[in-house]
């Protein structure tokens, strides 16, 4: 169907135009040569060594830097004007790039790799003891690095971080609990520069062994159809529905979520074909731009590539891969389901209709042609299910995705399209890059000064008191103090988690969080992997938070809505799973791996949680067999609180609440059918 074919090219050109990491200032052509030769040599490091064996970790970890920041000099300029100028070549700007650039990519590149250079033995005397040079260049990329991820990310991570360094240098006048001995300058820079807890931490090393390989991997699989595979399959399975191209959205962002990772790339993809397909069935612009970017935001928590913040996980909790896949695939269902059930309660208001026969795509046809492009994702998920390093499947992920490309004679890459999928797989490494030594920065200064301890304390003991409070008034039987603490705790957390999230990215949000909040709720008695997960979830959310919501704003953009009012239905789309990371802290059952796992916990854990959000999601819509009124909405809304409650009569108490909505919409349902058939 002409509707549901992905242009590719045009998706690309989508992303870059809308994602403000992928955005490049104009460049003269042998600037273009260069910069495309230096993402290809990027990217080719990556490959090579994931399938032979990765350098010694700062080595590793240090060359990887030194593109990035190199790279991002040269490819984002100081000013938004310098994205309007047109490039010139002077003296003073050598292929149409400022001087000043070229000497700050310079300069990076060294700071950067003095580390490596220097011998183990050697290292291990200087920390604690650095040279005036370490302490120089230390200082320098801090400096560079704050603004690189400045041009590449924008100013609310650069700012949080340069706040925790001016938390380390004057802690002798912070007030309160926050206070602490403070550090010099020196030991400042020694900490972040030459020890494995700043910059070249364990957020670098992520990004540079695990999401590189994965990200180019996803590149991959688009190119060779993968991703037209899937909005194929996810046609077929829901298109012929109420509200079809909508339901298409959430099955194929789904679908080409467990490739991508990248909620911009996956809004821009998927919704390149999916928004204008909403549009013409009658849904307002607004809502179909919202739609695609709430179901794409899902990319990030759906098996098995997810997103960079699950590969972290791997590192902060010390377990496999398939681990945390596992755990995965029941919040990544409530996710999915939660926008669903919106979507579908909206097209059934609104009267909205699925796809004809002929829109429909002939899915045997597709899979008759494309089969072979599912080879390289079958390849990758029994590598990691054989217990290998996921850089190790992901090297033959990519392997197979090249071998296919060329073997394919329906679709065969050329030696060009290899190199620009190498190319532009780079692209992605550019930003999150520097965004994650930056998030280095902060987590350095919690270990140098041990804050992280002191706001858990400081929020668990808010939270015990806001408890104290509530027990007056909320019945024992329901909650005692505990649970009372650790649900304050949860919001506090959540909270925070929706703040940080306005302004810093996914990944970035995840490693500050899980530093700062994970500790407290392991204060509560929740076990590491709930808590990460926790964050995780609500961090998620930071791409249709408004006033900052990437994707909420790359899907308006597609659509010719307004922006602010598709980041808040966006965000109205998602508040379904908002219920479900309080359900697998109170039912860790639900997450599959953890301690204590019984099919009980999880059989009720489960299905609360999915009446939960139905029920959310018709209050929110105001409707559910037929319109719902003001008192039913109110109703509806309680009935999800006591659903998504782990505890069976609650669940109980709220299907009774419930049986005065269910009868008088059935009675409603039934007259209006009546009157339709008599009509």
């Amino acid at each position: 169907m002409a509707t549901m074919e992905l242009d590719e090219a045009k998706a690309r050109e989508l992303e870059e135009q809308f994602d403000p990491e992928m955005r490049f200032r104009p460049l003269m052509p042998a600037a273009g040569i260069l910069v495309g030769v230096l993402l290809f040599v990027l990217s080719l490091f990556h490959y090579y060594t994931a399938g032979f064996g990765l350098l010694q970790e700062t080595v590793h970890r240090g060359i990887h830097l030194s593109f990035v920041l190199g790279l991002i000099f040269l490819v984002f300029p100081l000013t938004k004007r310098g994205y309007a100028a047109p490039p010139k070549s002077t003296l003073l700007r050598p292929l149409g790039i400022p001087l000043v650039d070229w000497a700050l990519t310079i300069v990076a590149v060294a700071a950067v790799l003095h580390v490596p250079l220097i011998p183990l033995d050697d290292l291990a005397f200087r920390v604690g003891n650095p040279t005036t040079t370490d302490v120089i260049l230390g200082a320098s990329l801090v400096i560079i690095l704050v603004e690189a991820t400045r041009r590449s990310v924008g100013w609310p991570l650069p700012i949080i971080a340069l706040l925790f360094c001016a938390y380390a240098l004057f802690g002798p006048q912070m007030p309160g609990i926050l206070v602490h001995p403070g550090a010099t300058v020196s030991q400042l820079v020694d900490h972040l520069y030459l020890t494995s807890q700043g910059i070249y931490g364990i957020a670098l090393g992520v990004v540079a062994t695990y999401v590189f390989h994965f990200v180019l991997f996803g590149v991959f699989a688009t190119r060779i159809g993968l991703g037209q595979l899937f909005l194929d399959c996810a046609a077929w399975v829901a298109g012929r529905y109420a509200g079809g191209p909508a339901k298409v959205s959430i099955f194929g962002s789904a679908l080409f979520g467990m490739i991508s990772g990248s909620s911009v790339a996956n809004t821009v993809t998927v919704g390149s074909l999916t928004i204008p397909a909403m549009i013409r069935l009658g849904y307002k612009r607004h809502f179909a731009a919202a739609v695609e970017s709430a179901a794409s935001t899902g990319g990030q928590i759906t098996p098995p590539i997810m997103g960079a913040a699950a590969f972290l996980m791997i590192e902060f909790l010390s377990l496999p891969y398939t681990t945390i896949i596992l755990a995965a695939i029941v919040p990544a269902f409530m996710h999915f389901f939660g926008v669903f059930i919106q979507v579908h309660l909206e097209a059934k208001r609104n009267g909205l209709r699925g796809l004809r026969p002929e829109e429909m795509p002939d899915v045997k046809a597709a899979l008759q042609r494309d089969w072979p492009t599912i080879i390289p994702l079958i390849v990758l998920i029994a590598i990691l299910l054989a217990g290998y390093t996921p850089y190790l499947a992901a090297f033959w992920g990519i392997t197979l995705c090249i071998a296919v490309g060329l073997l394919n004679p329906r679709r065969r890459l050329t030696l060009y399209e290899i190199y620009e999928g190498l190319r532009d797989g780079a692209k992605y490494a550019l930003a999150v890059g520097a965004a994650a030594a930056t998030v280095g920065i902060i987590v350095g200064v919690v270990t140098l000064t041990g804050v992280g301890f002191k706001i858990s304390f400081i929020v668990t003991s808010t939270a015990a008191s806001l408890a104290s409070s509530a027990s007056a008034i909320v019945p024992a039987v329901l909650m005692d103090m505990k649970a009372l603490t650790l649900m304050f705790t949860l919001i506090m957390t959540g909270v925070v988690c929706i703040l940080m999230g306005c302004g810093i990215p996914t990944t970035a949000n995840y490693i500050i969080m899980a530093t700062i909040a994970a500790p407290a709720l392991g204060m509560l008695g929740v076990e590491p992997i709930v808590a990460h997960f926790f964050v995780f979830y609500y961090g998620v959310l930071a791409d249709i938070t408004p006033p900052v919501a990437l994707a909420a704003y790359a899907a308006a953009g597609m659509a010719g809505a307004d922006p602010f009012k598709t980041g808040n239905t966006a965000f109205r789309l998602g508040l379904g799973k908002v219920l479900v990371p309080f359900v697998f802290v109170f039912s860790p059952s639900l997450l599959l791996v953890t301690k204590g796992f019984n099919w009980t916990d999880f059989t009720i854990g489960f299905l609360g949680c999915v009446a939960g959000i139905a029920c959310l999601g018709a209050a929110l819509s105001g409707w559910l067999l037929t319109r719902a009124v003001a008192w039913e909405r109110a109703i509806l809304a309680v009935a999800a609180i006591l659903f998504v409650t782990p505890e069976l009569y609650s669940s109980l108490f709220g299907l009774v609440l419930l049986l005065p909505v269910l009868m008088r919409q059935l009675a409603n349902w039934r007259t209006a059918a009546a009157v339709e058939a008599a009509s």
